[in-house]
């Protein structure tokens, strides 16, 4: 498990429009409209506002062919006021859609679980060799045509994968896991690669950090073994927002990017796009310091110590036991890396190990945030780590306290709050998600190992809120429907009166009091 100094992976390069993705190029940052695609000009005045904020490509949704060539009308728009940002076109369950967009955008996000394969029905299906084999056939007779189409119009692809998203064939063999994420993936990477065409970046997400970085992992580790090497869009999907989204997206997609795997982000807010972009380039900025650091001595030695305690301390609020070994690193420069060799010094000392960071005074409390997230998550995503602390002249005792609370509750180490597990809406969004997420926290905020979602639509709904014991999801204009895991228990209730119905069935369940 040593850990190897910071060096970027490399990749083959991607053409999205004029922006270069992958190899040696910067980290690409992203982000997403959520708008009405077919509303031309207000979609076009958000973009503008993304781009401004400084982001290098944007996506919006296009639900049906009519969205996909409102894009092309968005995309002139931008190119007369004298923006030439990419977009982006996200597809689900309409191939008509995605060979519409190919004419009119810089690239075409698909998503494998829906492209081909047929909605999902959330049923036990089972499919002999033969039937599995049949099925991954249909893939090459849609996809080899849109790839054309693509390659003709210089059009690149995303192949998105979000767990939750699965089709029933793969579900059929591997069930809901990371195994069935890459494999969904692959399907389509292998048909691409057979047709020679090479302007693809996959993203495969989650809501679950562990989940997300661990798979991606694997993605890489495959593409390995069959000697591909595109680049890779990184996110945590449905983050939600506030602190507690940003800290889990810093973690999830910062400790990747601290491992050198990642050629393109995107914070998930559910909040205004642009406001995405600013968290973007702080952990891209930190990654830089992270790589322009030489590194401490040993760094790729081992071996690591493993965890003592069961579940994760914070120093100064958790009584700490007797004799816990404590390493002090300072916040700058090349930081998982120095935690990690003073680690590998402390091996085998059979007592609790505590690292405290101590961040300089030029880090903004926003930036130690992320910073932390990073630094201090890509360990304890590796359970190496008994107690942990930071140290900032602008964060208060309070503030330190959360702020590693919700870093242990983003490495699934420690529960102590409930988790909100929320889309950043988009141009399928049918109510008001900002408003409606305040009021389900304001009501939920205080139970451990709770996990809700509130997800904008049926696309996002009871599948990609994979980790969530209930839903509230967007279901038509001002209608919602709740869910208990994947089951549908209220169909259609109005939008203004869908909060409350949410905590009755929450008391019915003996869940909250």
């Amino acid at each position: 498990m040593g850990y190897k100094p910071y060096s970027r992976r490399k990749t083959t390069v991607t053409h999205v429009g004029k922006v270069k993705v992958g190899s040696d190029f910067p980290i690409r940052l992203q982000s997403m409209n959520n708008t009405s695609t077919t509303d031309v000009e207000v979609s076009a005045a958000q973009a503008l506002r993304i781009a401004a904020a400084g982001a290098d490509i944007n996506r919006l949704t296009a639900q049906g062919v009519r969205e996909a060539h409102a894009m092309g009308e968005i995309r002139r728009l931008l190119r007369e006021r004298g923006c030439d940002m990419p977009l982006v076109a996200d597809i689900h369950f309409n191939p008509k859609a995605a060979f519409a967009a190919a004419a009119e955008v810089e690239k075409v996000r698909i998503n494998p679980g829906n492209f081909v394969d047929p909605g999902r029905v959330f049923k036990k299906i089972e499919f002999t060799d033969l039937e599995y084999e049949r099925e991954i056939g249909k893939i090459a007779e849609t996809f080899v045509p849109f790839l054309q189409l693509c390659r003709e119009h210089g059009t690149a692809i995303r192949i998105g994968v979000n767990h939750g998203s699965l089709s029933d064939r793969i579900m059929s063999r591997y069930g809901d896991t990371p195994e069935g994420m890459v494999e969904s993936a692959m399907e389509f990477l292998r048909v691409a690669v057979k047709e020679k065409f090479f302007d693809i970046v996959i993203s495969i997400k989650a809501s679950n950090v562990v989940v997300m970085t661990r798979t991606v992992r694997m993605l890489v580790e495959a593409m390995d073994r069959e000697d591909m090497h595109f680049p890779l869009h990184l996110g945590v999907t449905e983050a939600g927002d506030g602190e507690d989204a940003r800290v889990k997206s810093a973690l999830g997609i910062g400790s990747l990017l601290a491992d050198g795997i990642g050629d393109t982000i995107r914070v998930s807010l559910s909040e205004d796009p642009e406001a995405e972009i600013p968290v973007a380039r702080m952990i891209v900025a930190h990654i830089d310091a992270i790589a322009a650091d030489p590194g401490e001595p040993g760094d790729c030695d081992g071996p690591l110590p493993a965890r003592v305690v069961d579940v994760p301390l914070i120093a100064d609020v958790d009584p700490i036991p007797d004799g816990v070994r404590q390493l002090r690193v300072e916040g700058t420069g090349n930081v998982p890396g120095k935690i990690r060799s003073a680690l590998r010094d402390a091996f085998g000392c059979g007592v609790p190990v505590m690292v405290h960071v101590e961040y300089p005074a030029a880090m903004t409390a926003d930036e130690v945030r992320v910073a932390a997230s990073v630094d201090l998550g890509s360990v304890l995503l590796d359970g190496l780590v008994d107690v942990v602390s930071v140290g900032s002249p602008h964060l208060s005792g309070d503030e330190r306290r959360d702020l590693l609370l919700g870093i242990l509750q983003a490495s699934r180490l420690r529960f102590t709050k409930t988790e909100f597990i929320a889309c950043p809406g988009c141009g399928r969004t049918m109510f008001d998600l900002r408003q409606t997420l305040a009021r389900v926290k304001e009501a939920l905020q205080g139970y451990p190992g709770l996990k809700i979602g509130v997800m904008g639509c049926i696309v996002n709904g009871p599948g990609e809120m994979a980790d969530a014991d209930y839903g509230y999801v967007g279901a038509g204009v001002g209608r919602v429907s709740l869910y208990r895991g994947k089951e549908c228990v209220l169909k259609n209730i109005p939008s203004e009166e869908a909060v409350e119905h949410l905590l009755a069935l929450l008391r019915a369940d003996g869940r909250i009091e």
